[in-house]
């Protein structure tokens, strides 16, 4: 079933489809959870995603991330992302060490079943400053609050709404650039899910929707710049950045959290 909006087309996942969607961001899940222990200073992005990738592989998954190569970009090569500090998103898993007060925003993708799973998570490494503390606290309350709109009937606009109106007042600022996007037998479809917005505006969500919330929020101007790799993308002031993402299916009153 396709719901239409201009020329926007979303398919309506159905109950066989959601059940195939909710085991490979179950998957996502149980991931980062392997991964909390080594988040700490010392360790290596690319031990981070060996462990990711032996994990995935040994539940007969793949790893969505590794090798894609959209709209002629080289090839992506790691099973995570991996973005320290002032990498905003696509941070490319290398021999950097984690430091002591480092933030690292980790977006991992699977593969099982033909289905996938995408989320992403920020974590603290010990100590980090006040600020950076409120940054990703906030970040995961724009989560929530934008989550919390999602229903049979309401828009995507308001879910950038809830997301601006619960970062601006606290001092930080949205990334525009990058975006929540639908699930399903491909890593990206339709619709788009932009993170700011006006409430009542956009596509109306109906029940079977499946696609992620992924604010980006910064602790100084929303401005980003890409890398010279291809793939990392900065703040364009330096500052800090991060993430928080969940792959949602609308219901007729809300929504279920596929890769909680």
């Amino acid at each position: 079933m396709i719901a239409l909006s201009g020329m926007t087309r979303v398919a309506l996942k159905n109950p066989k489809e959601i059940e195939a969607l909710r085991k490979a961001n179950a998957l996502v899940a149980q991931t980062f959870v392997v991964l909390e222990p080594y988040v700490k200073p010392g360790v290596t992005l690319v031990e981070l995603d060996r462990l990711a990738e032996e994990f995935i592989r040994s539940h007969g998954a793949e790893p969505a991330y590794k090798g894609y190569a959209p709209h002629g970009h080289t090839p992506f090569p790691g099973t995570i992302c991996a973005s320290v500090n002032e990498v905003i998103c696509h941070g490319i898993p290398d021999g950097r060490r984690l430091r002591e007060g480092d933030i690292i925003g980790v977006d991992i993708g699977v593969k099982l079943g033909g289905f996938y799973g995408d989320a992403c998570y920020t974590y603290t490494v010990g100590n980090v400053r006040p600020d950076v503390r409120k940054l990703v606290d906030t970040t995961r309350d724009c989560l929530n609050a934008a989550l919390e709109t999602v229903k049979a009937g309401s828009r995507l606009g308001d879910i950038g709404h809830a997301i601006q109106s619960t970062a601006e007042p606290r001092g930080f600022s949205v990334v525009r650039e990058y975006t929540g996007h639908g699930v399903g037998r491909r890593l990206h479809e339709e619709p788009t899910v932009l993170h700011y917005g006006k409430p009542g505006t956009g596509l109306k969500l109906q029940a079977g929707m499946v696609f992620t919330v992924e604010p980006m929020i910064n602790l100084g101007k929303p401005d980003t710049r890409l890398l010279g790799d291809g793939w990392t993308v900065v703040t364009a002031d330096g500052k800090p950045s991060a993430q928080f993402e969940h792959t949602i299916v609308v219901t007729p009153a809300g929504c279920e959290i596929l890769s909680a």
